[in-house]
């Protein structure tokens, strides 16, 4: 339903291979998109993301998923309807208009970008209309079935696996932390750091103890080695565009961290 830089999409396939249906709750604290969560459709799940905007469309789309699509068919489309629709107080808005602009704006920005100012304001740029015909309502009736089978929470991550529990998954994809490199799809220049780094690395290592499975994803990088040191790791190729130009890809490797092999290695 959503774009969302850094989705997770090229990857399902190897990422799918974590899950076994005998876990008893999916688990994501950096959801974004939650890619992953509706390719899977567990039976009960918990989903987290410092993004209120986000965790908040998502609320109420599995309550009132027509007034959403109805709503959403009502935004113009365009260049200047976007940076009027972008304009908008989130705060002055109905819960149904609130969510169909979060979902219209993720649709027409600049690649999937989320990111906003120092004033907490959407300013992504027009993307263009690459990204094809907004949600439709079955498409929206869909996401909305699957979210009804989720716990959902705003706030960081550790917000989320303070609540994990003995037999839980737990999918861990957070925003990529380069030293000298400032990743371009991050909320903001210090949304998740190398002391975010550190904590996520603790809190594997606690999930670990608890013999609770869990899966990273993460940039092939020195950040990449310290989360993966001591864990199993596995390699993946991806195609990524350069500065998100479609016909610009390279090549671009990704690590998946587990506390346990696959199901097709195990």
């Amino acid at each position: 339903m959503l774009r969302w830089a850094g989705s997770k999409r090229q990857l399902i396939p190897e990422l799918a291979k974590y899950w076994d249906p005998n876990f008893n709750r999916y688990v994501e604290p950096f959801a974004g998109s939650a890619r992953l969560f509706f390719h899977l459709a567990p039976r009960k799940a918990l989903l987290g993301d410092i993004n209120d905007e986000l965790i908040g469309m998502y609320l109420h789309l599995r309550q009132n998923c027509v007034g959403v699509h109805r709503t959403l068919k009502d935004f113009e489309v365009g260049k200047r309807a976007y940076r009027r629709i972008r304009k908008l107080d989130p705060s002055c808005l109905t819960k149904n208009q609130r969510a169909a602009r979060l979902i219209y704006l993720n649709h027409y920005c600049f690649n999937g970008l989320y990111r906003t100012n120092k004033l907490g304001r959407f300013n992504v740029p027009y993307g263009g209309g690459k990204a094809g015909p907004l949600p439709t309502l079955t498409s929206l009736k869909q996401h909305a079935r699957l979210l009804r089978k989720a716990s959902l929470k705003s706030g960081d991550f550790e917000c989320v696996l303070q609540m994990v529990q003995p037999g839980d998954f737990v999918y861990l994809d957070p925003p990529f932390s380069i030293s000298g490199r400032r990743m371009f799809h991050q909320y903001d220049a210090t949304a998740f750091g190398i002391d975010d780094l550190r904590r996520l690395r603790g809190w594997m290592e606690s999930l670990d103890g608890l013999n609770v499975s869990f899966l990273v994803s993460f940039t092939d990088s020195e950040e990449g080695g310290y989360l993966s040191r001591g864990f199993h790791t596995h390699r993946v190729e991806v195609r990524r565009s350069i500065a998100g130009f479609a016909l610009k890809r390279v090549r671009a490797t990704e690590l998946l961290i587990s506390n346990r092999l696959p199901s097709s290695a195990s």
